[in-house]
């Protein structure tokens, strides 16, 4: 048999072994799908979502398991340790894939540990201030900012949050000295924020549209390229002249790098079209958050221009791990 024959031989076996996997999987055991964050919140509510439709359409358990901590990194750390069969997966946040490896050493390279399947959603921040603020519009925001700068402190879910970024992003841009006060999620964040004890917070729509539309807090701003149609008197942030503070949080679905590419393939086929269901369009919209037709290829890439971004303003407003 010459060179060409053995050739062809080897990749026909390839090619159905393959084809073979791709229709073994998910039959062999049941899916873990790894959340860095307590059941409840936003990514596990995504999760269990995508557990509902992946096992209807798979015909397979998919199990959703909560690691919270070290900014979503524990769950992380066991997807990119996992073994490389696409029967471990992850729905992971901008907090833990781009702002969390530039404040902690991590036991794994995000960029290089975790396949990257797709974009879930992207869930824009508002700029939130509380009902004894007097100023109308960010433009007032700002200068009354400027004016009293011992007298302004913006509200977090937590240190390398997404919100604690935007509000630094926020000074950074606008010149201000707006001071951090973490919270343990948004929750607390917005009984300080609707009682004055912190004056500003720059939090996802998810877990603010209720108190937005209870008339408990003020949107003046929100960080999407264009206005939100829950929200359509509120101006952007580009609009207000500070395109630069377009912070979001979004949320990926990934596996463990080196699971084969038919497996990687297959479970991106079955995000996209989970994604396009009408009910979950519908959940999706109620979250204030968009959908994102990305391949897999510019979800990754996306991701790393994230990594870059994040990690040019954790330097820049010098922010530690406390």
């Amino acid at each position: 048999m010459n060179h060409i024959s053995i050739l062809s031989v080897c990749l026909t076996s390839l090619l159905a072994v393959g084809t073979a996997l791709a229709q073994e999987y998910p039959l062999a055991k049941p899916v873990k799908i790894l959340v860095g964050a307590t059941a409840g919140g936003g990514t596990d509510i995504l999760a269990r979502m995508l557990a509902d439709k992946f096992g209807q359409a798979m015909k397979q358990s998919f199990v959703v398991e909560n690691k919270p901590g070290a900014a979503n990194t524990l769950a992380a750390d066991a997807a990119a340790k996992a073994p490389k069969d696409g029967y471990t997966l992850l729905v992971a946040t901008n907090t833990g894939q781009a702002i969390a490896p530039h404040l902690l050493k991590l036991a794994y390279d995000p960029m290089k540990d975790l396949q990257p399947l797709g974009m879930v959603v992207v869930v824009p921040h508002l700029l939130l201030v509380g009902p004894s603020e007097k100023a109308r519009d960010t433009k007032e925001l700002v200068a009354a900012m400027k004016a009293k700068p011992a007298g302004y402190s913006y509200a977090s879910a937590g240190i390398g949050s997404t919100q604690h970024i935007a509000g630094e992003a926020l000074n950074l841009a606008a010149g201000t000295s707006a001071v951090h006060v973490p919270y343990r999620g948004s929750s607390a964040a917005h009984t300080d924020l609707i009682g004055g004890q912190v004056q500003i917070m720059l939090d996802t729509t998810s877990s603010a549209m209720g108190q937005v539309k209870g008339n408990k807090l003020r949107a003046l701003a929100i960080s999407t390229p264009k206005r939100s149609a829950e929200l359509p008197d509120v101006p952007t942030l580009r609009e207000v002249g500070l395109a630069d503070v377009e912070i979001s949080t979004w949320y990926g679905l990934y596996t463990t790098a080196g699971t084969p590419k038919v497996v990687v393939d297959k479970l991106a086929a079955e995000l996209k079209r989970a994604l396009q269901l009408p009910d979950v369009q519908e959940r999706l919209r109620s979250l204030g958050g968009m959908s994102e037709d990305m391949s897999i290829q510019q979800f990754a890439d996306f991701n790393r221009s994230e990594f870059d971004r994040f990690g040019k303003l954790v330097k820049a407003a010098n922010i530690k791990a406390e």
